[in-house]
């Protein structure tokens, strides 16, 4: 079922992705007759060990500078001083969301070029945000298509433990190639942060690791309070100056309607074994950095909004405010006008980056140093 939590998730990314007349002429209940693989699933070739050695297993790292998307900003656009950290620079590890909606095969091929392109545009618009601060390491991985989140197929779990061996060996390389002493943020967006949860889980929990953890952005998909932030090495996020802390939100404009979302979430397991019902979700609040609380537009400091291509965005001040609900999303107050991806129900998550741009690069500034300064 935990897959199934995010059935909204995909429903946006048909709209983003497919266009809008695809959810308009299918709707919800047929939506997994349009984009479920009708196909088995086939076990995917083992990746050799040192196979993201090579930098062309890479969307972004330190050595790609010419069409690097990670490295993109807004035209116009420069950091002050007061938001540069000191010192030396985080490596930053980003799993990009889902950009393969291929019904054909279960799994993304590493050469696929329209879904490769697309997740090009995802780090332009999210993974751009960090890097003021650190040098980013963005993985090609062989991603679960987007119908695997919509079935309870087994073919769509064993697709989704298909592309998460793939972001672990991607880490493993990334945490032995940075030095060892330097600063960690982990960041993804959608099936990216439901790679990440994992991977906290997995490699960061009681291990060194954890120490270097400067903060973990895990936006865009459900982290439960009491059932998986025990499990997952690291603390909530609180404060704007704590480190070693995970952050996470999901936004929608208001009136909010995420009833159907509830409803999947209640049916999932948490990482430590009891059922999420009834239980919270993480909500940062990107613009204030700390949790549970409200901040006016007038602190956002730059909302991204992108062009018509999504090839290139601009930055508007005061443009939404944010404020954690009770049971843990993000509400954002009227609905900006944004550009026309976002879902039905107010929900904005194709947005969950844009919309605090500028408020998160400084975030992760603000973190850094305070890192640095231990």
């Amino acid at each position: 079922m935990a897959r199934k939590f995010l059935y909204f998730v995909v429903c946006m990314f048909v709209l983003v992705l497919a266009g809008a007349s695809v959810y308009r002429i299918y709707g919800e209940d047929l939506l997994e007759v349009a984009l479920v693989p009708d196909t088995e699933f086939t076990a995917q070739e083992i990746l050799e060990t040192n196979v993201y050695a090579d930098t062309g297993m890479w969307l972004a790292r330190p050595e790609l500078v010419k069409g690097n998307p990670a490295l993109w900003l807004p035209k116009g656009f420069a950091d002050p001083e007061a938001m540069q950290p000191v010192d030396k620079k985080a490596a930053v590890f980003f799993v990009h969301p889902t950009s393969f909606i291929k019904r054909n095969r279960w799994n993304a091929p590493l050469d696929h070029q329209e879904s490769q392109a697309r997740a090009r545009i995802f780090l332009r618009g999210q993974a751009s945000t960090f890097n003021a601060i650190g040098e980013i390491w963005a993985p090609r991985y062989r991603q679960a298509t987007m119908g695997a989140f919509l079935t309870e197929k087994p073919e769509g779990q064993q697709a989704l433990d298909a592309a998460y061996q793939d972001v672990l060996m991607a880490f493993d390389h990334f945490s032995s190639a940075i030095p060892g002493d330097q600063p960690i943020i982990l960041a993804g967006h959608s099936q990216g942060s439901l790679h990440l949860t994992n991977l906290l889980k997995d490699r960061v929990a009681g291990t060194p690791l954890a120490n270097r953890i400067v903060a973990a952005y895990v936006v865009g998909w459900p982290v439960s309070v009491d059932t998986d932030i025990p499990e997952m090495g690291l603390d909530i996020c609180e404060a704007p100056d704590q480190t070693r802390c995970i952050m996470s939100w999901h936004s929608f404009a208001e009136p909010a309607e995420y009833g159907r979302i509830i409803q999947v979430y209640d049916m999932t397991i948490g990482f430590n074994g009891q059922p999420r019902k009834g239980t919270k979700l993480l909500c940062s609040n990107p613009i204030n950095g700390d949790i549970n609380t409200s901040a006016e537009a007038a602190a956002n400091l730059g909302t991204l909004v992108p062009n018509e291509k999504l090839s290139d965005g601009t930055l508007i001040t005061g443009a939404v405010p944010a404020k954690c609900d009770d049971r843990g999303f993000l509400l954002i107050g009227d609905p900006p006008d944004l550009g026309p991806y976002a879902l039905p129900g107010n929900n904005y998550h194709v947005y969950d980056y844009n919309l605090f741009w500028t408020n998160v690069r400084a975030d992760a500034g603000r973190r850094m140093t305070a890192f640095l300064a231990r």
